[in-house]
């Protein structure tokens, strides 16, 4: 074959056409070359098993039944429609037809049922959350009925820990079977992975062929792999880069505000924290607008509760007064004396371990500016870093205060953040607390489909939080991604769930 193919070049060129057949060959080695794309992120993955991290949607991997807009509206996804039919006990969701598994397997109710199950088996915050009693399924049908009313049972299908996958494949830690538009092609913990596309994916082709996803905590390596053309797009580059990156032709900065919440998660099984006072102290100790002015170095907004001020559930909140005084205040009323520059009560200085992680490096500086603050009180903290916060603050209980982001309010509702903090068995109630009159309005919150009604619970839920002091709400971070000028339709979501898509191109 090859020597036909020369032979048939070299006659073309005799009769001078040589010009056409190299371009012919250019262009058919260009229509060959693979579409790629490196994304550099911080976010650690140390296994597929969307039960256990959202990377498995982030990558396009896997889906879940409904998904959130960028209005925080949620909508179709692999389910078509859904309807409760009482009271919000039994839910009935019909599955898109002709979608397929990425190893070929027809997806119908039955897999969904069998996904959702193992996700209620592995996952102890989503049996939670969604609080299903039984499950049937016929063909594409999918009834679901709750241990109790639950009116928001469609938002908590949104979850990327409720992502459907093939339960039958043979590794779904490292080789989930989705129904995404990008399939594993090879994954190397906390390091690196790649996607390559599936060609078959039920709502079109996916304009890359491969995605090579890294994990990088050091934000100034990030910005450096972008600047070097190594990375296509950089989710939060280093804060202090982003004025230089603006100013680079060759490269797209978007700043949006995000639903996060950077905050303090106070532990009640810690003596101190078990007073209101002691954690009223530390909830004025900062300022919030000094933490945006010098640990986001201006990117991002003083929270005046867990939500964004533009959300309709979001509480109005007393101005508070801030700064060292103000705690001390509070632990005068708590019963400590300042004596010989320590807080002192029965005898002990106030003293206590404060837990961070460092792949959100604002987090660490906040933690060190409280720690500055803390000593003027005359209270000494201790910190520590960890790697993975979500085990070391659901497992132990020597520490006082975890810095935490979160976003509390990713598919719209106040019903995740309240159900996820204070009811039990919450994935992030690592305080501890338990307040009847909150449970109280939660249980109502859940039951209720109305959504003013819902945001009217959400606003008295929000005001006994806040009353009662069981987390502080520090700032609210901006989210920014940069990315080379050839990359298109990228898209910063707020929710944060869905970053690679089958619209994701490069020039």
């Amino acid at each position: 074959m090859r020597k036909r193919i020369s032979f048939l070049c070299l006659t073309l060129a005799a009769i001078g056409m040589l010009a056409a057949c190299s371009s012919n060959s250019a262009s058919t080695e260009e229509k060959s070359e693979k579409k790629s794309l490196t994304f550099v992120s911080n976010f650690p993955s140390d296994t597929l098993d969307p039960q256990l991290n959202y990377t498995t949607v982030r990558a396009g991997i896997a889906e879940t039944l409904v998904k959130v807009n960028e209005q925080l509206q949620i909508e179709p996804w692999l389910s078509k429609k859904w309807k409760t039919e009482d009271d919000g006990t039994t839910w009935v969701f019909e599955i898109r037809d002709g979608i397929t598994f990425q190893n070929g397997k027809a997806l119908n109710a039955e897999a969904v049922k069998h996904s959702l199950e193992r996700t209620i088996k592995e996952s102890e915050a989503m049996k939670s959350a969604l609080k299903i009693k039984e499950m049937k399924a016929s063909g594409q049908i999918l009834t679901i009925t709750t241990t109790e009313p639950l009116a928001t049972l469609p938002s908590e299908l949104v979850h990327p820990n409720t992502a459907i996958i093939d339960v039958d494949a043979p590794d779904t830690k490292s080789t989930p079977v989705g129904t995404g538009p990008f399939k594993v092609a090879s994954f190397k913990p906390d390091n690196e992975m790649k996607v390559k596309k599936y060609k078959e994916y039920w709502g079109g082709e996916p304009n890359l062929d491969e995605v090579v996803l890294t994990f990088n905590d050091d934000e100034n390596a990030r910005t450096s792999a972008l600047q070097s053309g190594e990375a296509d797009i950089v989710y939060r580059p280093a804060i202090e880069s982003l004025n230089t990156l603006k100013k680079d032709s060759s490269i797209e900065v978007d700043i949006q505000p995000s639903l996060r919440n950077q905050m303090l998660f106070y532990n009640s099984r810690q003596e101190a924290f078990k007073d209101k006072n002691v954690r009223k102290a530390f909830d004025v100790l900062l300022n919030p607008k000094d933490v945006v002015d010098t640990a986001l170095a201006g990117q991002g907004s003083p929270a005046n509760g867990p939500f964004l001020k533009s959300l309709d559930f979001s509480n109005d909140q007393k101005t508070k007064t801030y700064g060292p005084s103000e705690a001390q205040t509070y632990l005068e009323k708590a019963g400590y004396i300042l004596k010989d520059g320590k807080a002192i009560k029965n005898g002990k200085q106030l003293s206590f371990k404060l837990v961070t992680y460092p792949y959100r490096p604002e987090l660490p500086l906040m933690s060190q500016m409280l720690q500055s603050e803390a000593k003027k009180i005359g209270v000494k903290i201790d910190i520590q870093q960890v790697e993975n916060m979500d085990e070391y603050m659901t497992t132990k209980n020597d520490w006082g205060i975890v810095t935490y982001s979160l976003v509390t309010a990713p598919r719209g509702d106040a019903g995740y953040f309240f159900n996820a903090l204070y009811m039990e068995g919450g994935a992030f109630n690592v305080g501890h607390f338990h307040e009847p009159a909150l449970t109280s309005i939660i249980n109502k919150l859940n039951k209720t489909v109305d959504q003013k009604q819902r945001n009217e619970l959400a606003r008295q839920a929000g005001e006994i939080a806040e009353k009662e002091t069981l987390h502080s709400s520090i700032v609210h971070p901006n989210n920014f991604v940069a990315y080379r000028d050839n990359v298109k339709n990228w898209v910063t979501t707020k929710s944060e769930y869905y970053v690679i898509t089958k619209d994701l191109d490069v020039k």
